[in-house]
Formats: C-alpha cells, structure tokens, sequence
C-alpha cells in the first residue's frame, strides 16, 4: 500500500508530480533552517525527501534553484551553490574537450600508455585519448559532437543557473593530444571557445580573444591544453 500525502497516495502521482514535491519540501526545509539559524547537510535532505516520495534520484540543482521564490532567492542560492569552481577568486573555469585524435606516441610506436584508456583504437573509440567518454566533461562534449561553441555555451548557461559568476572565464583543454592536432584544427577551436562567449563570429584567434574580452561576462580569458597524468 502506497504512503499518503496530503496530495493523495503518493504511489497514484507521476514521478513528474513527486518531483515538484519533493522540490518545494527541499525548498521549504531551507527556508525554516535559515530562520531557526541552522546548518543543514543538502545532498542529505534532498535524498531523505526524494526518498520520502518514492523518488530514485534527487531533483537537479539547477531545477530547484529554478523553483526557489524571487523573495528567497537571495537566501537561498548561496545555499544551493554547487561546488566551488574558483568562483570566489572570480574565475570560473569551463572545461571542454577536442575532437578525439591518435596520440603520436602510437603511430610512432603503436604502443598505448596505460594511463590512456580512450582514444580512436580503444573500446571507447569516441572519447579522447586520455578519457573514456563518461566522465562529465567528456560526456557534454560527446552530447555538443566536440563542438567548442556548443561545448562552451552549454556550460556557461549551466554554471549560470547553478548560480555561479561567470564575469571571468578560463577554458582548460582536455583530451591530452590537443597540441598534436593540426594549427588550423587548434585556431578553429580557440577561436570558437572566445566566439561562445562574445556571440560574434570571428576571422582569426586575435580578433575572437578582442571580442570575448569586450564582453562583460568575459573579461578575462585564459586558455591552456592539460593531458591526464
């Protein structure tokens, strides 16, 4: 026998109907910690409610957020933050991921590194050389087809709605053979990670970097290619 709400049977509702629930439960929970001036632990009660209707997951952050009362927001958001990205040194930090590309280590010696379990020759032929394909930040490149403009918005538009300052951007370049691919795959690439900030379309990696830098929410930006060790 299902438990009962004051909606009714929970097991009769939809899991889209247990979710606006279990949002305003989350939602309303925090507001009565703030005005009793109590520390509450959020991945705790979220799955404590979730689990209250029946739910397997917890709500998305970005979807409570988006429900939290104009008058609470200021309460609240600083409270439903996601982890910290650098944010409070006033960078935020989008990473995003090039196309996936035989490291030259393996035409020069067909021998594959054991710290590089993706790459074209691998069971997960199509991740990058370094990943394999289900970390997160290879997950949203896979989802943008390795596009650097769709990667770029996409994460700037999500660290936006978890609340995060995006006034300054640094890119990190993931997938390890970055600086192997070929000048014009590299300036292409650059230039759109600038161009997904300024919304314009540019000619060169310096005109791209010019517009992105005239922009408000991209004052400042750095760009830099790490391998995974």
């Amino acid at each position: 026998m299902g438990r009962n709400s004051k909606h009714g049977p929970i097991s009769k509702l939809s899991i889209d109907e247990r979710t606006v629930l279990t949002i305003g439960d989350i939602i309303q929970e925090l507001l009565v910690a703030h005005r009793e001036c109590k520390d509450v632990n959020l991945n705790q009660m979220k799955t404590r409610i979730s689990s209250k209707y029946g739910l397997d997951s917890s709500p998305r952050l970005v979807d409570i957020i988006a429900a939290v009362p104009i008058e609470a927001k200021k309460i609240l958001l600083p409270k439903l933050k996601a982890k910290p990205i650098r944010t409070a040194s006033g960078i935020a930090v989008v990473a995003v991921m090039c196309k996936p590309h035989r490291c030259p280590h393996i035409n020069m010696t067909g021998n594959i590194c054991v710290y590089c379990p993706g790459g074209p020759d691998s069971d997960f032929e199509y991740s990058t050389q370094s990943y394999t394909g289900y970390e997160p930040t290879s997950m949203r490149a896979i989802r943008a087809r390795y596009n650097p403009y769709v990667q770029t918005r996409h994460r700037v538009e999500q660290l936006q709605q978890l609340g995060h300052s995006v006034d300054k951007v640094e890119f990190i370049v993931m997938g390890g053979t970055f600086m192997s691919l070929s000048e014009e795959y590299r300036d292409y690439f650059i230039r759109n990670l600038h161009d997904a900030l300024s919304g314009h379309t540019s000619n060169s990696v310096d005109e791209a970097v010019r517009n992105s830098s005239k922009i408000p929410h991209s004052a400042r930006t750095v760009s830099r290619s790490i391998p995974r060790l």
